[in-house]
């Protein structure tokens, strides 16, 4: 695991360590070509530069967020911002069904949005995928 985001997931309480961790195994299992970091103070996986997904710990909970989740029609996720983006709480490990998260992560492979480039376009999103 990237040691960045290992050193995010240690600072968590035990719970939501717990939660961290998972989602970052399941993740680079789902998306192993991705690139992952610290971005914006917070764990991201990157294709080509473009975010996919990502999580941070919330008084909610962990939330996993998909940027382009919107467009993958699973009723798991909520409608998260003005964009494109999705997401799901976490408050328990026991919540994370690894089975509906790597069909979301196949689809964050192939359902994208252009992220990197909102600013060029001015906020205008453009599909990639």
């Amino acid at each position: 695991m990237n040691e960045e985001i290992q050193a995010y997931n240690d600072k968590q309480d035990a719970i939501y360590k717990a939660i961290c961790n998972r989602l970052a195994d399941e993740i680079n299992r789902g998306l192993p070509e991705a690139e992952s970091k610290i971005w914006h103070a917070h764990p991201v996986w990157f294709l080509d530069g473009n975010p996919i997904t990502g999580y941070d710990k919330l008084k909610t909970g962990v939330r996993l967020l998909f940027w382009s989740g919107q467009s993958f029609d699973e009723p798991g996720l909520q409608k998260e911002g003005s964009f494109k983006a999705a997401e799901i709480h976490y408050n328990s490990v026991d919540e994370i069904n690894s089975e509906e998260l790597q069909r979301w992560l196949a689809k964050a492979h192939n359902i994208q949005w252009d992220y990197k480039n909102i600013v060029k376009r001015k906020g205008v999103l453009e599909r990639l995928k």
